[in-house]
């Protein structure tokens, strides 16, 4: 189960952070945690990220651009947004303010330097963590699955585990991602061609999809998948 913003606060690397608006959201479950300086980073999100920012950026855009920008994270998906008020801003304009009030948007803010990497390296071991134990992904249960009546779930989780227990916008965006890797034989550029996506768009979410389900370069390991996608789908069609 994914942790929600509300259980990655409890972490000792988020010690300090303080709550600016979105008090009744910090429930919603958090599927990755990206650190992001560009004023367009709604374009990257598959939904329910949490983004790390200096604001240095953002602090030096017109109040309209600043707000524009809080609007398309609350409608790109994203689930809360960590300044550092250090470099950029030392407190947040007003605008920026009433926009997250509104929107009732999860802002955040640390009041000294904090180290990014350590906060997403605290939060993706968090968000990595199975509710029990992982199954190593391997081809061996696959001749099971073919044979043997109740199998499939276990392949299935084996190859694709953590992407299946994500929310329904982040799976759907990760599993036809995954998809369009597969049909182009990991051909970045045929992928957001087909996808009709930027590269740049291709390779945030390939980071992602190699932190949840690890090595994709193995050719066992494509075909593993392959052959657990064609479980899901046959699934979804019963």
């Amino acid at each position: 189960m994914l942790p929600t913003l509300a259980d990655l606060l409890t972490l000792p690397a988020f010690a300090g952070a303080e709550v600016l608006s979105g008090h009744a959201r910090l429930a919603q479950p958090v599927a990755w945690v990206h650190v992001s300086e560009v004023l367009d980073a709604a374009r990257f999100l598959t939904g329910g990220e949490l983004l790390l920012s200096t604001g240095s950026l953002l602090a030096q855009a017109s109040p309209q651009a600043q707000t524009a920008y809080l609007r398309s994270l609350h409608g790109g998906g994203a689930h809360g947004l960590l300044l550092e008020l250090v470099q950029g801003f030392r407190e947040l304009p007003p605008d920026l303010m009433d926009a997250a009030r509104r929107h009732d948007f999860p802002l955040l803010v640390f009041r000294q330097e904090v180290s990014f990497a350590a906060l997403t390296r605290a939060a993706h071991a968090r968000i990595l963590q199975g509710p029990g134990e992982i199954l190593e992904p391997s081809l061996a249960p696959l001749l099971d699955a073919l044979t043997e009546t109740g199998r499939s779930f276990d392949f299935m989780q084996a190859q694709l585990g953590p992407l299946l227990g994500l929310p329904i916008r982040p799976r759907t965006v990760l599993m036809g991602t995954l998809d369009a890797l597969l049909q182009t034989n990991f051909n970045m550029a045929r992928a957001a061609r087909l996808l009709g996506v930027r590269r740049q768009t291709m390779y945030y979410r390939l980071e992602q999809l190699h932190a949840m389900l690890g090595n994709l370069d193995d050719p066992g390991r494509q075909l593993g998948l392959h052959l657990a996608r064609g479980l899901v789908s046959a699934q979804a069609e019963l």
